[in-house]
This record gives C-alpha cells, sequence and structure tokens, in this order.
C-alpha cells in the first residue's frame, strides 16, 4: 500500500490486498475476515476496513451470513462442476461473439502477455489469468452475456484462485491455451474460439475436480 495514499484510496488499495490474498489462499476458504482483524492488519479505522470488506462481499470474494462476520466462501464440488459448467456456456458465448469482428479487447491482450511473461516462473497468475477473461466478456457488445458473467465472476476468481495457487495448471500452459483461443478469434473463426473457450475451462474443471476428490480420500 502506497504510504502517500489518500483516505479516499484507502479502502480500495486494502480491497485489492485482500482480494490478492484470498486468490493467492493466503487468506484460504473458510477463513473469517472481520472488521476489527482487518482494521488491525492495515492500520486503518474499523469503518474504512468494512468499506473493503463490503466491496469483496458484493464480489462474491467473502461471504457474510446475517450477524455474522464476513468468510471466504468454501466451494463444494457440486459448486465448482456447476460453477465451472455455467462459465464455459457464458465465456464460450463471448469468445464466438469477439470472433465476428475478428477483435480482441486491449486489457486481454496485455494480460495474457503479462501470462506469457512469467510462463517460466512460479508466480501466481490468478488475478492475470482473471482479467484476460473478464476483459474478453466484457470487450464484445452482448450486455446480456455480461450481467451474467459478472453474477458468476466472484466464485469463478475463487475456484481460479484454487487451481493456480495449488500448481494444478502452469503459467505457461494457461498462456499457450489462451494464444488458441485468440488466435481464432483475431481468424474470425467463431465455432473454433467457442470450443477452444470449452475445452481450456474444461482442463481447469477436471484438475480441480481430481483435487477434490483426492482431498476426500
Amino acid at each position: 500500500m502506497a504510504p502517500n495514499a489518500s483516505a479516499a484510496m484507502l479502502p480500495d488499495a486494502i480491497y485489492e490486498e485482500l482480494r490478492a490474498s484470498i486468490l493467492a489462499q493466503a487468506d484460504p476458504p473458510g477463513s473469517t475476515l472481520t472488521e476489527s482483524a482487518v482494521a488491525l492488519r492495515f492500520g486503518v479505522a474499523r469503518p474504512t476496513a468494512k468499506l473493503a470488506i463490503e466491496k469483496l462481499v458484493t464480489e462474491g470474494l467473502l461471504r457474510r451470513e446475517k450477524n455474522q462476520s464476513a468468510r471466504v466462501p468454501v466451494l463444494t464440488r457440486g459448486d465448482v462442476a456447476d460453477l465451472l459448467d455455467a462459465r464455459a456456456i457464458v465465456e464460450a458465448a463471448a469468445a464466438s461473439s469477439l470472433a465476428t469482428n475478428g477483435t480482441i479487447p486491449a486489457a486481454a491482450l496485455a494480460a495474457h502477455r503479462s501470462i506469457q511473461a512469467q510462463a517460466d516462473s512460479r508466480s501466481n497468475v490468478a488475478s492475470l489469468d482473471i482479467e484476460f477473461h473478464r476483459t474478453l466478456v466484457t470487450g464484445q457488445s452482448n450486455l446480456r452475456i455480461q450481467r451474467m458473467h459478472a453474477l458468476l465472476m466472484g466464485e469463478i476468481e475463487l475456484c481460479i484462485g484454487q487451481v493456480l495457487a495449488g500448481n494444478l495448471r502452469s503459467a505457461s500452459d494457461v498462456g499457450s491455451e489462451h494464444q488458441g483461443i485468440l488466435d481464432a478469434i483475431t481468424s474470425g473463426d467463431a465455432e473454433l474460439a467457442d470450443s477452444l473457450t470449452r475445452r481450456h475451462i474444461a482442463i481447469t474443471r477436471e484438475r480441480l475436480l481430481a483435487r477434490f476428490d483426492a482431498l476426500s480420500n
């Protein structure tokens, strides 16, 4: 966090730090994030901590039951299967929509290049992977696809965080599959963009469900 950050920006800075911590599993599923604990952690007042927590709750990266503290959601095997099935439908439609125009959003391309730059490292690229997929969806013109994706995005981020923090996918493999999707979009092949997006998500689904099964045995 920048030492000279203004008071108005402070909740956003805390939000970004907490978000990164949740995605990297430093605050793992089931963790409780109270306003007092977050305030102490960042050296801020409780109202400031509350603003950051509420933003994460709104996005689905935290859940808060009535009269209880916010927690990092614990996704069940069924949750993951349903979520990634829905994600595949929405994101494949977005990739197909982009391919009809053969254009790639600049932010998606920037995220992709950053992932490629880290392909030989052990860096956690969860935030970049999330940015890539989010901007492919927001970069196409169908607003209903955008709204459906936004409803799923918090839980999608949790899944991506678990996959990459658990080394279930490498940055190199993720980048290679992203490149195939981008090539299909650029060439205007909507059918290929659809199928490659579905396959990319299916691999993530398979690896994450296999991890659930291994941990339950």
